[in-house]
């Protein structure tokens, strides 16, 4: 048998039983993950949903430097699902338009082939990639606020699609944040003042660059105008709203940013809501400035401020009719009525930083931030009450000593020089003495070098019930037992000696700061002796 000739080859192949029964594939698909690939300008487009809407600020030097060393940096590309066009996929729409600038102004191949980095089309799509551009200009050359503003809100969009639901102000944030663009919650309520009352009106202002300040001066104006015009209108009929007039009176100043005042909209805004409302200007004016503040207050974000150094005082002793006070003191009465009070500030506190003396009475941080301490104070002003200031009291409305060996200007601060087990000794005895010699039993304190620095032997004699109690308190405190604390009468007798209201006199308010003071320094002390510095002095 003969071989087949070519021909008769060629003939067998062509036959119908070897013709292509699959649909031919038009296309090849996109890879499953990142690529390296060469695409042409026109194989490429920018991202459609891109927030600069405005000329790259640093446009012409990215130019130049494109233009004399080629794209170092390849923008990252990406495909929507059955698009024939590849897009930017985050950040680079500036370098893409700069290419297509340099290949219709040089014809150099470089500009019109690009190698670039694919990069399969993300899970969540269109949020990733907003998120992805807005990062990315941020960190390359900025945005106008009002292009963030816009960024932001299409963003919403594309989460409540995502989600099928209306997104708060503080979901949003949250949502933001977890794809890699935090924003705060009070810059997103800006944003959306910007968008919904400024941009109507001032779009040149806003796109040539107006900053957040301005933008947020603005919107505290309009809502302070807003409240004063509700506040004046019930009842009236007016030829314009106030919505109406803001836009009116706003869009009137829409010039390039340089040239635009918040002070002449604001002056503009409150002539005409006089002219209309039929009050006096001044009067208008003071009341709308007046409700600004109080929002400035309210959206103001937490400032780190040093606390202004408190005055030095001088050491203040309480003293009775029978006892003089020393020279050089500030004098106080013993809460008693009927006794005057007398101030002689010659001899100032020992020399130390505020700073410290204050984180020194701190004995627990209180949960509580800068903008909720200025809410409070504006609600406080509003219903006429003061709040207490604990950086302009703390180191001014301490408790003060009567008379003692070791006058007391603060019942909390230990000094550095006070700060040793010898010295904490010396000043706990001398306390606890002065104590009992309110109680007439001075004698019964003897000085010792070990535990707190005294003790009250069990057999000292006694007067008076009142002595007695006294008595029993010194020797509970240095750990001598007590026959005047036991059992049932524990509860009565302290309370008495503390409080008052009982069979005899209660301590004075003199020997209670004495106490306090014994207690800390005795603390301290313990806290020396077993090694763990407590919480500092």
């Amino acid at each position: 048998m003969a071989d087949p000739t070519p021909m008769e080859v060629a003939g067998k192949l062509l036959a119908a039983g070897f013709e292509r029964s699959s649909p031919s594939a038009t296309a090849l698909s996109d890879p499953i993950a990142d690529t390296p690939m060469v695409v042409t300008l026109d194989e490429l487009r920018p991202y459609d949903h891109d927030p600069r809407v405005t000329r790259n600020p640093a446009f012409d030097e990215i130019k130049a430097s494109i233009r004399e060393r080629g794209l170092d940096a390849p923008p990252a590309i990406t495909r929507r699902p059955g698009e024939p066009h590849y897009i930017i996929r985050n950040g680079g729409n500036t370098r893409l338009a700069i290419l297509r600038e340099l290949w219709s102004e040089t014809r150099d191949e470089r500009f019109f082939r690009i190698a670039c980095l694919f990069r399969p089309w993300p899970e969540r799509g269109e949020v990733v990639m907003l998120t992805g551009h807005l990062a990315e200009n941020e960190l390359r050359g900025g945005l106008t606020f009002i292009e963030r503003a816009l960024g932001i809100e299409k963003a919403r969009t594309f989460y409540e699609e995502e989600g099928l639901q209306a997104l708060s102000q503080s979901e949003l944030a949250r949502r933001l944040a977890a794809d890699g663009y935090p924003v705060p919650q009070s810059h997103i309520s800006r944003m959306q003042d910007a968008v919904r009352y400024l941009l109507p009106a001032i779009p040149t202002v806003l796109y040539g660059g107006l900053g957040r300040h301005q933008v947020e001066r603005l919107a505290v104006l309009r809502k302070a105008c807003e409240r004063t015009w509700e506040r004046r209108t019930p009842g009236r009929s007016l030829p314009v709203d106030f919505a109406t007039l803001f836009q009116e009176v706003l869009a009137q100043f829409d010039m390039q940013p340089e040239e635009f005042s918040p002070q002449r909209v604001q002056d503009e805004l409150v002539g005409q809501m006089a002219e209309l409302l039929g009050a006096d200007y001044d009067t208008l004016s003071l009341e709308i400035t007046d409700g600004e503040i109080r929002q400035r207050v309210l959206n103001s974000e937490p400032i780190a401020v040093k606390p202004a150094s408190p005055p030095l005082l001088p050491p203040v002793v309480a003293v009775s009719e029978s006892s003089p006070a020393p020279t050089g003191a500030v004098v106080i009465a013993e809460h008693k009525p009927g006794v005057e009070q007398a101030v002689t500030p010659d001899q100032a506190l020992p020399d130390h930083k505020p700073d410290e003396r204050l984180q020194a009475h701190i004995v627990s941080p209180a949960p509580t931030t800068e903008r909720l301490q200025s809410i409070q104070r504006l609600v406080a002003e509003q219903m006429g009450d003061a709040l207490p200031d604990f950086e302009r009291n703390a180191l001014s409305a301490i408790p003060v000593q009567a008379g003692g060996l070791y006058p007391i200007s603060d019942v909390w601060y230990i000094e550095p020089s006070l700060d040793a087990p010898e010295r904490l000794r010396v000043h706990i005895a001398q306390f606890a003495r002065e104590i009992a010699e309110e109680a007439g039993i001075g004698n019964s304190v003897e000085v010792c070098d070990t535990g707190l620095g005294f003790v009250c032997p069990p057999e000292c004699a006694v007067n008076s019930p009142f002595a007695a109690v006294v008595l029993g308190l010194l020797q509970a405190l240095c750990g001598l037992p007590s026959p005047v604390f036991d059992g049932p009468r524990l509860a009565a007798d302290l309370g008495t000696l503390l409080q008052g209201g009982g069979s005899f006199s209660r301590l004075s308010d003199t020997g209670l700061v004495k106490l306090f003071r014994l207690l800390r320094l005795a603390r301290r002390l313990l806290d020396l002796e077993i090694g763990n510095g407590g919480n500092g002095p």
